[in-house]
């Protein structure tokens, strides 16, 4: 086993299933002088079903700076250290990159232990492809700001990795139908590796219409796995886009989405839309 004297370890926990954590993940976790996690309340259950016993200590957004003199002074002087987040891999939309950060400047070894992560486990059997990917993490809260902030991202060709919160879930999927079109394909991952795990993929609004049949299915954590845009989408876009920039130079928004749309046969609402976006750029 690697040598476990003063180096920070980031350990991936289970995103469900207790029996995710790996055999290293265990030992590195028993073998450590101290663990922070993101809850240590949400932890304890995990580290007590499998016979650990280290000492733990929090660490959130909210002390994680705060924590990062402590940590390296404990890490010089005690042993190893391991940071975890309530479930998959740490740092990955969760708490933990200033203490990486902090520990590279101090020239202490940091070193992960990988394992689970939403992201890639709904990547692995989204049915879409995974040759390149953007993750995006959280959209916005408010649908303005949500569909600003998808609009940006229409004309990726990649695969597209988004996470939602139960109850933001169908609001962002219809703006999601609505910006990327309603035929565009989507994997939707809900709770994986739990008991109630639902994979499955149709176009955006097959997939919000079944969410709204079901309101069991708009219940747990969710990944979103959007298919990217095909190149003539990308290249009407970028027609719309250039058309939109020279006539907001001229006219109003609504004047000039009006216009772009006769010019380009997009629809009005795709150019306002367009437009919205290149005004607030500015």
């Amino acid at each position: 086993m690697t040598n476990l004297k003063h180096t920070l370890y980031v350990v991936a926990t289970p995103i469900g299933n207790r029996d995710d954590l790996s055999g290293r993940a265990i030992k590195t976790l028993q073998s450590c002088c101290c663990i922070y996690a993101e809850d240590t309340r949400h932890s304890r259950p995990l580290l007590q079903y499998h016979g650990i016993d280290t000492p733990m200590r929090s660490l959130h957004e909210h002390n994680e700076s705060a924590r990062a003199d402590a940590i390296i002074a404990q890490l010089e002087s005690e042993g190893s250290v391991a940071i975890i987040s309530d479930a998959g891999t740490p740092l990955i939309n969760d708490p933990g990159y200033r203490i990486v950060q902090a520990c590279q400047i101090a020239g202490i070894s940091v070193s992960p232990v990988p394992g689970a992560s939403a992201l890639i486990a709904a990547l692995s059997v989204a049915g879409i492809a995974t040759d390149r990917f953007l993750y995006a993490g959280f959209p916005p809260a408010k649908s303005m700001a949500r569909k600003r902030w998808l609009q940006a991202l229409v004309q990726q060709s990649c695969t597209l990795v988004f996470y939602e919160s139960p109850h933001r879930i169908l609001a962002s999927l219809a703006d999601i139908a609505d910006v990327f079109g309603a035929e565009r394909e989507l994997t939707l991952a809900r709770e994986l590796t739990k008991k109630f795990e639902t994979v499955f993929r149709a176009p955006c609004a097959d997939v919000l219409q079944r969410l709204l049949d079901d309101p069991q299915q708009q219940r747990g954590e969710f990944v979103l796995v959007l298919a990217g845009a095909q190149q003539t989408d990308v290249a009407d876009h970028e027609e719309i886009n250039s058309t939109m920039v020279t006539l907001l130079k001229h006219m109003p928004l609504k004047t000039a989405a009006k216009v772009a749309s006769e010019l380009t046969g997009a629809s009005r609402k795709l150019a306002y839309e367009i437009g919205v976006v290149i005004n607030n750029a500015e």
